[in-house]
């Protein structure tokens, strides 16, 4: 309890020119969404701020920390969330906003590693060109399930840079045949904050609370190459072109079924079995699909197969 006094005075004082705030309800909100919804500190924090900050009717950076500058750092050094940093990279990849909200999101890369980004519609920043390098003043980092990530807002600064920034090659390459597809795959729901895209459990965001989700479509599967294993995560995209299947008939299948496991099993019904090679960043334990080619089965199908059973 007494880390959560200490992190309710902390809000307390971030509010305390703007709101009437009383630490003990600041407290009272912590200790509800940490002992009876068994949220993590970290992510109850960031819900109550949340909170006060539509209470208040203010933006994250009227907090505080975009007016005293920020260290230029690598993408590989960010590995603390709600801090406010510079940074020097090229745009690698951008893709599609599943939220008005979002004006760009895609990933960014330096000589350390690569990092994902979302520039806020509302930020009113000039827009990012895929292939470029800037230097991008003012960033806030952001932490979910391990994977960090750099928030731009109305106080970030872009300047293109005349030098290309060379990107570190994190990226993976795994064949092998689909051995599984986890759980949380198929047609999913993800919360619609425009500051958040956790799936749901439930119908619940672990920030959020109760939300009336968005639908997406994604696999979360096994590859055994016959002597590792290598969890990968295909989004939307790849999701819908290796199971040749549209986020919309998705939706319809789970509708005329009122369930939708149904869709995950229809995808696993076609791929499992299947031998593919997926290349992508890597991301904590994930790799993410970004060229997906299904290749034939090898001679020794039998034998990796019995192997994939029994992990």
């Amino acid at each position: 309890m007494t880390d959560l006094r200490t992190h309710a005075e902390d809000i307390h004082e971030q509010f305390s020119d703007h709101l009437e705030v009383d630490v003990d309800d600041v407290e009272s909100r912590l200790s509800n969404l940490v002992d009876e919804y068994k949220v993590p500190v970290d992510e109850a924090r960031r819900s109550v701020t949340n909170h006060y900050l539509d209470e208040a009717g203010l933006e994250r950076d009227a907090l505080g920390g975009a007016g005293g500058g920020s260290d230029l750092v690598e993408l590989s050094d960010i590995n603390e969330a709600e801090q406010w940093v510079t940074v020097e990279a090229t745009v690698v990849d951008l893709w599609e906003p599943r939220s008005d909200a979002v004006g760009q999101v895609g990933l960014l890369g330096d000589e350390s590693g690569t990092i994902k980004f979302t520039k806020w519609a509302k930020s009113e920043l000039d827009e990012l060109e895929s292939g470029q390098s800037y230097r991008l003043g003012n960033v806030v980092t952001d932490e979910y399930q391990g994977q960090y990530s750099v928030k731009l807002n109305r106080t970030t600064t872009i300047e293109e840079l005349d030098e290309e920034i060379e990107v570190g090659d994190d990226a993976e390459t795994v064949e092998g045949a689909l051995v599984d597809i986890q759980s949380g795959s198929g047609l999913i729901k993800r919360c619609p904050e425009e500051d958040c895209t956790r799936v749901l459990q439930n119908g619940r965001c672990s920030e959020h609370g109760e939300v009336e989700g968005e639908f997406d479509l994604r696999i979360k599967g096994v590859i055994d190459d016959g002597h590792d294993a290598h969890e990968v995560i295909f989004d939307k995209e790849a999701t819908e072109a290796v199971a040749d299947i549209t986020l919309e008939a998705a939706k319809d299948m789970a509708m005329d079924a009122l369930d939708t496991t149904v869709v995950a099993d229809e995808i696993s019904g076609k791929l499992l079995g299947k031998y593919y090679r997926v290349e992508g960043p890597v991301f904590g334990r994930y790799v993410l699909a970004d060229v997906v080619e299904e290749l034939g089965a090898p001679e020794d199908t039998e034998e990796m197969l019995i192997k994939a059973r029994s992990i």
